[in-house]
């Protein structure tokens, strides 16, 4: 069974700095795209950073300039550095991807457990 795992969450103050990891588990035949989300209450999951299997990257216009994802392809590995931290960047940060199980043909859409960042003085 293919899971996502992330790491990484954790208090921080304003204008610091964490780093999310989220690493994919299982077996595995080829990892697509790699998204992290985050989620507030009372309001729907947003995107906040996309990497292809290439290595383009996207980014939601809240967080450019101060977030970067990257990743490592030999450990099924998605990172999130996320700089300059804002209270408002205050969520639940969730990994996904698109993911073909081994020895399958098909696409699974599959999501992390969720990992709290809370920015606050």
């Amino acid at each position: 069974q293919v899971q996502l795992v992330e790491s990484g969450g954790g208090l921080v103050q304003p204008g610091g700095s964490l780093r999310l990891s989220c690493r994919a588990s299982g077996s595995i035949r080829v990892i697509y795209a790699m998204n992290w989300y985050r989620q507030v209450p009372r309001e729907e999951r947003e995107l906040v950073a996309t990497i292809t299997s290439g290595g383009s990257t996207n980014y939601a216009d809240s967080v450019k300039g101060r977030f970067s994802i990257s990743r490592d392809n030999a450990k099924n590995t998605v990172y999130l550095q996320m700089n300059s931290l804002k209270p408002e960047d205050t969520a639940v940060y969730y990994c996904n991807a698109e993911i073909t199980p081994w020895p399958y043909q098909y696409v699974k859409n599959t999501w992390g457990q969720g990992t709290q960042v809370t920015v606050s003085s």
